[in-house]
């Protein structure tokens, strides 16, 4: 009897094949469940997307509810995510060295990457002055800072305000969003990314650390994975070739959705190779201890992991 799998994931368009039933798996049984956000918890499903920090301080704790795989289902840039107004005069991470920053959740993935660009220029913890909150107002309210507020230094938005408010009233120097707020999609947007020229800082910080950061990775139920330990692989290959199928049918349609899409998908071809995002331990083993030597740097954990305490299913 084929073992039963199922499967929680954001609403990426990558799991669309997977989730149509196009692609489909041959050695289990796979239920796709898509959500609008990650899980805290694989509670209810067998696997599922898990916030790459949040693993690594669950394995940092000792704690083995999800057994982690080398599969990044989500992995982004973080040069685009700084945002300022259109009328700063910032226009270098290096400027925000004493500046009054918001953020989304001080241990949340993506941040850790943003402050580690930071931390390139010289910018530590102590150096700026940080407000934890939501980006908008139709984000949910809650606790985004835990253990790691320090009064004066790292603080939650006062009243819960949205970070944007307080950037266009000129309470905060820049804010670091996750994703990209609606308020930058218009003909004239008050919102501006940081640098400039974003895609070229970002293909020069490929070009010098050979990945793209990771920030979700692929978790699974520890008593499925000693049960069956050849499914976090097959698992992880099953998602590479939604995602191969999603791609191929983005290079046909792109212009469907924008004018330039493809245009953009054949510039990424020639600049990125076709390994950019190939999952497994070995291909990502850079990226994954750059990540774990920032937890550590960054005091999220107590020392400094290795890939293979962070992935013992790794493949």
């Amino acid at each position: 009897m084929k073992v039963s799998v199922k499967l929680a994931t954001r609403d990426w368009a990558t799991v669309v094949p997977l989730a149509l039933g196009e692609v489909r798996p041959k050695d289990f049984d796979l239920e796709i469940v898509r959500l609008p956000g990650v899980p805290d918890d694989l509670t209810g499903c067998d696997a599922g997307e898990v916030s790459f920090s949040r693993y690594a301080l669950w394995r940092a704790a000792g704690e083995d509810m999800v057994t982690g795989t080398p599969h990044f289902l989500m992995r982004v840039f973080r040069h685009r995510c700084i945002l300022t107004t259109r009328d700063s005069g910032l226009t270098a991470i290096a400027q925000l060295k004493g500046r009054r920053i918001g953020l989304t959740g001080w241990q949340d993935s993506g941040n850790v990457w943003t402050r580690a660009l930071l931390r390139r220029e010289g910018i530590d913890r102590d150096d700026a002055e940080w407000f934890v909150g939501r980006v908008t107002e139709d984000e949910k309210p809650g606790d985004r800072l835990g253990r790691h507020g320090r009064p004066g230094r790292i603080t939650a938005m006062p009243e819960d305000r949205p970070l944007l408010e307080w950037l266009a009233d000129g309470k905060l120097d820049a804010v670091f969003a996750p994703f990209m707020p609606p308020a930058l999609f218009t003909a004239r947007p008050w919102l501006r990314q940081l640098i400039p020229d974003c895609r070229g800082a970002e293909l020069a910080y490929f070009r010098q650390t050979g990945y793209v950061p990771g920030i979700h990775i692929l978790g699974i139920r520890p008593a499925l994975v000693r049960e069956h330990p050849w499914l976090p692989r097959a698992l992880s290959e099953l998602l590479d070739q939604s995602a191969r199928a999603w791609l191929e049918r983005q290079q046909r349609y792109a212009d469907t959705t924008l004018p330039w899409a493809a245009l953009e998908l054949a510039r990424a071809a020639q600049d990125l190779p076709e390994t950019w995002n190939r999952n497994g331990l070995e291909p990502n083993r850079a990226m994954i201890a750059d990540f774990a030597a920032e937890l550590h740097a960054q005091d999220l954990t107590p020392s400094r992991l290795t890939p293979e305490e962070l992935f013992p299913a790794a493949w």
